[in-house]
């Protein structure tokens, strides 16, 4: 939805926003490609070719966001317009309606094992699929610029969840230690598990503040300005989370590793996100040059 808040044409915002924010159809977002390393955008080949008054689009995409939702409508699809162009202004984004002739979805992709149903991450082809050219965001060639202008956003969305899912594994790791006895001593009793309470309670809390800083930073600076504490949180939060849960599957026992609870799934789920819109290294690299900037000391590429 932001991305085509901020990006869209009026007739785009009244064609496909407006339904979105009703909740009558939700969307997908189509830019990771199995057959090269998406992390660096550049090497996405997906072909958005003009032909007259439309594009025609050609490529295989996966980890394709939402196109499970059988209330998709509508998919934003990143590929090359022109390859001879600088780096960064090769890739654009457009909308194809998701009824459109040539795409097919190969199929849905398990999460860690663990069904990605309603939500849905899937394969998709794209063959001969034809647009009409209106449908471009904001023009050929800027697609990099659309792409950082949603992922700062999306990010910070992520981590705000993130939070929320630590706070929830460290409510049931506090209850079950209270429940559970062994030797005739309560588990959150002893020193292990109150240790792993405290320290769980601090990297919750520092990561929240975290994130209030980078979103502080985006409301005051715009998200461009702001990237460095963007990417910080985005490199944290996931890993406080997994930390968090797996203190918490240890208090649990053998049970955190079933269907019983659902530790095991928030866990895969935070796993997961250490790779969604961009994997932690991506994310340390470009923290450090920030840093190097900020410092003075720029090394070479």
């Amino acid at each position: 939805m932001e991305t085509i808040e901020r990006y869209g044409t009026p007739e785009q915002k009244e064609q496909w926003l407006m339904p979105l924010l009703d909740g009558k159809i939700r969307s997908a977002f189509a830019m990771t490609e199995p057959k090269v390393a998406s992390s660096d955008a550049t090497n996405i080949e997906t072909s958005i070719v003009r032909d007259g008054d439309e594009y025609v689009i050609n490529g295989h995409k996966w980890w394709t966001s939402g196109i499970g939702d059988p209330h998709c409508k509508i998919l934003i699809v990143m590929g090359k317009t022109d390859p001879d162009a600088p780096t960064y202004n090769q890739q654009s984004m457009i909308l194809v309606p998701r009824d459109t002739p040539g795409i097919s979805v190969t199929r849905m992709l398990n999460v860690m094992g663990f069904d990605d149903a309603p939500h849905g991450h899937g394969e998709v082809i794209f063959d001969n699929v034809r647009v009409p050219a209106s449908n471009m965001l904001l023009g050929e060639g800027r697609g990099f610029e659309i792409a950082q202008g949603r992922l700062g956003p999306g990010r910070i969305h992520h981590c705000m969840r993130i939070i929320g899912v630590a706070e929830r594994a460290l409510e049931m790791m506090c209850h079950r230690g209270a429940e559970r006895v062994t030797w005739g001593k309560a588990v959150g009793a002893r020193g292990v598990t109150q240790e792993r309470i405290a320290q769980s309670r601090i990297e919750i809390d520092m990561c929240r503040l975290l994130t209030l800083k980078a979103a502080d930073r985006m409301d005051k600076v715009g998200n461009k300005d702001a990237r460095q504490e963007i990417a910080m949180i985005k490199v944290a939060a996931p890993n406080m989370a997994l930390e968090v849960i797996d203190r918490a599957m240890q208090v649990h026992g053998g049970g955190a590793m079933s269907q019983e609870f659902p530790l095991s799934y928030m866990w895969s789920r935070m796993r997961a996100l250490r790779f969604a819109d961009g994997p932690d290294e991506v994310h340390r690299r470009q923290i450090a040059r920030l840093e190097q900037q900020r410092q003075g000391a720029v090394t070479s590429r």
